[in-house]
């Protein structure tokens, strides 16, 4: 990895404050320079998304994956997009053939996307530390009443957990109490999986498949790099790596995000500033990332590197969402329809309270309207009570990697930088942020994959949800008893858990003994691809 260094200059912020921010890791040019923008109007121009609609699955641009699929595809069309790849491949045995023209249901378009992982990039937005996971506000917000059930295991995970990145934060409990696997270490097992699967069923075990990328932070990439180190004997990983031949912990590309400065709060008015009394000291700058947005920059070199080599499509999701592995439909269907980019929806449930929802825009485009930044919940909860039924966003993308390189620069100068005001630990400031989801309102020819939201978006935002997921206080009475808006909580936490408890034994190869979670051998892996067990 590259080392990160800052100029001296000051930037026009006072000695002692750019010392300070210099000293939490603080891009004080970046920083400056959106300041500087923001006061002159710069930013005005990019106006929230209005949403006209909602729009629903219509099967063609909004497609559901959820349930019995059948979809058309000129064959002649796609077995040339993939000879140009260099993939021979005779689409009709995957098919039932109606003249020049391919009908695919699930099973057919799951076996030819396996055959697609050589050409399949898997990059993983890290995000910074833990410490916003943890935060005792936005966790006791969300339900008091399941907070103060969750208070003891919830500050044994924050003691362990509060100062590390958030990628390294055991995803699960265990029944027994115990801690699982991290986030990261579950991302690569199932890389390692799937690798493995390719493996079983083409014979080839030479090529690799699935190169793994990430988006880090100044803060938490050398903690990654040294954990990563670690995780060559984790039991999650150990034996396929053995079994597959690819050692996955070093060979992760790596971009780097610096932070920039937390801005004062709209309130404040204009001009903006740095937000410079974070836990009420003074000169105490925040430092913040400055939105998943900014991967189209910071992974520029690791898209280039790919292209390349010859990959064609790269995966783009969170570490704390544990739905999202590799689907080898949705990978079929971007290559063989030659869309530019597919992004997953699932419908809004009570827990869903920070991310983004698919709406009609202004300009009657299909567009992400991100939550509390570009749509207020007031919106959001109007439209669901006249009985729109909103698709929420589960920050999952699969991009056409040409064309991602050929706009990476225009992507990043286009991409709107929005900035939201946060209530929390700290104090009361604003965040800019660039919203990665937005790209969707850019583009022209893409998938929207509708899918069940407990089994590709398990996501744990807050620490609250992680313990929901791993059933934590399901069994308390009180729980039972609570208030109407607490037991529909309850019914989605029961989800979670079910969700959770199915993905950790399919995509995630593990197993439950004695109330806790163990990698299953190999060879059991092998036997239930449909192959025959090695000696």
């Amino acid at each position: 990895m590259k080392s990160i260094g800052q100029s001296n200059e000051n930037y026009g912020f006072p000695p002692s404050l750019a010392a300070a921010m210099r000293s939490k890791g603080i891009d004080l040019k970046l920083t400056r320079a959106i300041l500087t923008k923001y006061n002159a109007g710069a930013y005005d121009h990019f106006q929230p998304v209005q949403a006209t609609g909602f729009p629903r699955i219509d099967g063609e641009r909004i497609i559901d994956l959820t349930g019995p699929l059948e979809v058309d595809i000129d064959l002649a069309a796609a077995e040339a997009r993939l000879q140009q790849w260099g993939l021979e491949l005779d689409l009709s045995a995957y098919c039932r053939v109606d003249g020049s023209t391919g009908c695919f249901d699930r099973a057919g378009l799951e076996r030819v996307g396996v055959q697609l992982y050589p050409f399949l990039g898997y990059g993983v937005l890290n995000g910074g530390s833990a410490s916003s996971y943890f935060d005792y506000k936005k966790n006791a917000a969300l339900s008091p009443q399941l907070f103060a059930l969750c208070q003891a295991p919830f500050d044994r995970l924050a003691q362990l957990g509060r100062n590390s990145a958030k990628a390294l934060v055991p995803a699960y409990l265990n029944e027994d109490g115990t801690f699982g696997a991290s986030f990261m270490e579950l991302k690569m097992r199932a890389l390692l999986l799937e690798t493995l699967r390719y493996q079983v069923i083409t014979g080839i075990k030479s090529r690799t498949v699935l190169p793994l990328f990430q988006m880090a932070s100044i803060y938490n990439y050398q903690d990654l790099e040294g954990a990563y180190q670690g995780f060559q004997e984790s039991p999650y990983l150990r034996d396929l790596m053995a079994a597959t031949g690819v050692e996955i912990t070093k060979a992760v590309l790596t971009g780097i995000q610096p932070m920039l400065a937390a801005y004062t709060h709209s309130s404040v008015g204009r001009p903006k500033d740095v937000f410079t009394t974070a836990y009420g000291k003074i000169n105490t700058p925040l430092p913040m990332p400055g939105g998943h947005g900014q991967n189209f920059q910071i992974l520029k070199e690791c898209y280039r590197h790919l292209f390349a080599r010859g990959i064609k499509m790269v995966y783009l999701g969170n570490v704390d969402n544990l739905g999202f592995t590799v689907d080898p439909v949705a990978v079929a269907l971007l290559a063989l329809q030659g869309k530019t980019g597919g992004f997953e929806f699932a419908f809004r449930t009570v827990v869903d309270t920070k991310g983004g929802v698919l709406v009609v825009d202004q300009n009657k485009r299909l567009n992400c309207a991100d939550l509390g930044v570009a749509i207020s919940q007031e919106e959001m909860l109007a439209a669901e009570q006249s009985g729109k039924q909103i698709l929420f966003n589960c920050a999952t993308g699969l991009f056409d990697l040409e064309y991602l390189v050929s706009n990476l620069e225009a992507i990043s100068t286009n991409l709107p930088l929005r900035f939201s005001d946060q209530d929390k630990d700290a104090g009361r400031y604003s965040q800019a942020e660039q919203v990665t989801w937005e790209i969707i309102g850019m583009l022209d020819d893409f998938y929207i994959f509708g899918i069940d939201k407990y089994d590709r978006f398990l996501a744990a935002k807050i620490a609250l949800e992680t313990l929901m997921a791993s059933g934590v206080g399901l069994a308390d009475p009180s729980f039972t008893a609570a208030p109407e808006s607490t037991t529909d909580l309850k019914k989605a936490a029961c989800k979670l858990h079910t969700g959770l408890q199915q993905k950790l034994a399919t995509a995630y190869g593990l197993k439950k003994v004695d109330g806790r979670w163990i990698p299953k051998a190999v060879s059991e892996l092998k036997k239930e691809m449909g192959a025959a067990v090695t000696p």
